[in-house]
């Protein structure tokens, strides 16, 4: 899997997000998620296109493909655990989510598993 930017990592997710809880997800919906430009938004969708990560319909909806929806999951997956994790620790709620965000971005999948199965095996 090639290297791919925190920010298409964050799109990625969100798409995700947003498909669990919208018929159809557009450039304005990710904007209005993310508080970014509609602009801003469509130049990213257009890179994640290109990139094969998402696919865009003549009508505006966009879809994860296959590649997309494995960099989505796998980032949601550690952004539940990190944040559950934290405010287990005792964490507020925000400062949780905050961390979780820097956390599941920046840690190797060796490093993640570890905890993850750490953290599994004492809980």
């Amino acid at each position: 899997m090639m290297a791919i930017h925190e920010s298409a990592e964050n799109y990625l997710e969100t798409i995700l997000i947003l498909s669990k809880a919208l018929p159809v997800v557009r450039s304005v919906d990710i904007a209005n998620e993310l508080g970014f430009k509609k602009s801003s938004v469509s130049v990213a969708m257009k890179n994640l296109r290109e990139n094969g990560y998402i696919t865009v319909t003549g009508a505006g909806f966009i879809y994860l493909t296959d590649t997309g929806q494995e960099i989505a999951s796998k980032i949601y997956e550690r952004h539940e655990f990190f944040s559950q994790w934290l405010k287990r620790l005792g964490i507020d709620e925000k400062t949780a989510t905050e961390d979780a965000c820097k956390m599941e971005h920046y840690m190797s999948a060796e490093s993640f598993a570890a905890i993850k199965k750490y953290v599994n095996e004492h809980d």
